[in-house]
């Protein structure tokens, strides 16, 4: 077994509430994020957060804005939509259920002080075990892992349009 893919897939599956951790603080322009990542010791190349951006963008769980810039072309800054602050808080509760129970397990926390002494084997709910989506075939979550989508048509905004 190879360290360096347990390690990248444990990384992939946080990537999304990560980012959106970041967004939802206030505007954020993808390099500011790349940076933030990169000081948590999280790499995040640019081929990664710009089809996530997009995906999150199409689900309706970020929007956009232009913003001329006076060294270049201009910059899109990305903030959490109405739908996206619900969806971030409901991953927020996810990670903290989550981390909880991975930290009640590694300190051997999980076991039930009853005289049998065995553990809890009640099945959690979706919600209680943080799947808030169907099960990815395998159950490996990545970086291209999709938040639910409503179907809508993908933004046709660009920075032409805006004068």
């Amino acid at each position: 077994m190879n360290i360096e893919n347990t390690q990248s897939q444990m990384r992939k599956g946080v990537l999304e509430f990560c980012i959106l951790s970041i967004i939802q603080r206030g505007e954020a322009y993808p390099s500011d994020i790349i940076d933030e990542m990169r000081k948590a010791n999280l790499n995040l190349l640019e081929g990664t957060l710009y089809p996530l951006l997009t995906r999150l963008k199409n689900a309706d769980l970020l929007s956009y804005r232009w913003v001329e810039s006076s060294g270049g072309p201009p910059r899109k800054y990305f903030s959490l939509t109405e739908k996206g602050a619900a969806f971030y808080k409901d991953l927020e509760n996810t990670w903290r259920e989550m981390a909880d129970g991975v930290e009640r397990v590694i300190r051997n926390e999980g076991v039930d002080n009853s005289e049998q002494g065995e553990v809890d084997t009640t099945p959690l709910s979706s919600s209680e075990a943080g799947l808030g989506a169907p099960p990815l075939q395998g159950g490996e979550l990545t970086e291209n892992s999709e938040p639910p989508t409503d179907n809508s048509e993908p933004s046709t905004e660009n920075p032409s349009n805006n004068n």
